[in-house]
């Protein structure tokens, strides 16, 4: 019977690491579609990010009460994953608590116990953060976790993570608590609760709880690529990769930098030179990288809608709405290309299809969603290459804007004065 449960788990891991394994390798090929954008400069600079906000996050830290909670939340689950260690060893080699056994032949005993109670102190506290944080969606109902942009599936998504690791840490505390020869601390509290039921009873329950768990395990994991919650990896290289330059410089496109300069020289223009295939973005392949792995880094938290001045106005505008869809185009893409080796044209675009015109020029390109996202998303960039794809592309811009643009080009300035009678004004009494 032992041996039957050992290939069992021998083949529920395998299958689990390779469905997981298959999934992020898609949403890879998915990222890559996008223009090449990982800047790897200044490593030092990149590192501390990485520590400072995707670690230890720093901007979550604005409002200290609900940091705390997600800190719990973020690191005592991937902390008390470590025990995973134990429990996969357990199961593929048929032991129980292999581990404590080690500990305990170089006398170390205690600091394993030191260990599994820190585990279970972590996962009680995860329990009470992931109770707070449904009440607030659910109970409190905070305004951003009420928006039209989470209606549907997003909202249940939330909730059904928050339940998951309710229940995985409940079994990983029954499962201690259940195992009579075992007195940690938070499982020995619920001890009494057992008291009455005979040790075979309890070896089923331990067992229960222990494969509930690391099969609860499995899904979640599986469960992550299809999830906002995809963020607990992506968090670190999309800090990492995050631009250095100063919040709100705009970066220029060299193609029309270049045509300007060999307009004015032509000697520099270098022969046979093809004109640039298109200007900004249109569709998720016209994006970077980065700004692909910044819509599966989305967290969906809200706090960039929340900061923009144009939601906050009335405004179609919510930046967490173009950062779903632009990760919902991308989705369907990487849908396409399964199907067909390769994209076909299905006759749609991020720019118009998910994305409106309205929302576009609603952006008044105030860099508040960039400064408030806590691992390092730009939807400004997003704004902007498409609303460059419009000006550029379709020439779709509004009247104000287009009278703008002429000046520019006739008067070298947005206003409509001649650039010899600009400085008039001083001779005025």
């Amino acid at each position: 019977m032992a041996i039957i449960a050992q290939i069992l788990f021998i083949i529920l891991t395998a299958t689990a690491l390779y469905l997981f394994g298959k999934n992020l390798l898609k949403i890879r090929r998915n990222i890559l579609i996008g223009k090449a954008g990982f800047a790897n400069d200044q490593k030092a600079r990149r590192w501390k990010n990485v520590f400072l906000l995707a670690l230890g996050q720093k901007k979550m830290f604005k409002k200290p009460i609900v940091a705390i909670l997600h800190l719990i939340l973020y690191v005592g689950f991937i902390i008390i994953n470590i025990e995973l260690l134990e429990i996969m060893a357990d199961g593929i080699l048929g032991t129980h608590r292999i581990f404590e056994t080690y500990f305990e032949q170089f006398g170390l005993a205690s600091l394993y116990n030191f260990i599994i109670n820190s585990f279970e102190i972590l996962a009680a506290l995860v329990l009470v953060a992931c109770i707070v944080f449904l009440v607030r969606r659910n109970i409190l109902k905070l305004k951003r976790f009420m928006s039209n942009d989470l209606a549907g599936w997003p909202r249940s998504d939330a909730n059904y993570i928050l339940i998951a690791e309710i229940i995985l840490m409940s079994l990983f505390l029954i499962m201690n608590a259940a195992d009579t020869e075992t007195h940690f601390i938070i499982s020995a509290s619920l001890q009494p609760l057992l008291s009455g039921i005979n040790s075979n009873t309890l070896f089923i329950i331990e067992h229960t709880a222990w494969w509930l768990h690391i099969i609860g395990i499995y899904i979640f994991m599986n469960y992550l690529p299809y999830s906002k919650h995809l963020h607990i990896i992506l968090a670190f290289p999309n800090t990492y990769y995050a631009p250095l330059t100063p919040k709100g410089m705009m970066h220029n496109m060299p193609e029309v930098q270049n045509e300007v300069l060999y307009a004015m020289q032509p000697e520099l223009a270098p022969t046979g030179a093809a004109a640039p295939a298109s200007f900004g973005a249109k569709d998720v392949m016209d994006l970077s990288s980065k700004n692909l792995m910044d819509a599966y880094s989305c967290t969906e938290c809200g706090r960039c809608t929340a900061a923009c001045p144009a939601n906050i106005t009335g405004k179609l505008l919510s930046p967490r709405k173009i950062m779903m869809a632009t990760r919902d185009r991308l989705e369907e893409v990487g849908k396409n290309m399964d199907l067909n080796q390769k994209f076909v044209s299905d006759n749609k675009s991020l720019l118009h299809d998910y994305i409106t015109v309205e929302e576009l020029r609603a952006c008044s390109t105030c860099n508040a969603c960039v400064e408030e996202c806590p691992v390092s998303i730009s939807p400004l960039d997003i704004i902007m290459e498409l609303r460059r794809s419009l000006i550029m592309e379709e020439s779709n811009a509004p009247q104000e804007w287009n009278s703008m643009f002429s000046n520019i080009e006739n008067n070298f300035a947005p206003w409509k004065f001649a650039p010899d009678d600009r400085d008039a004004w001083t001779n005025q009494a």
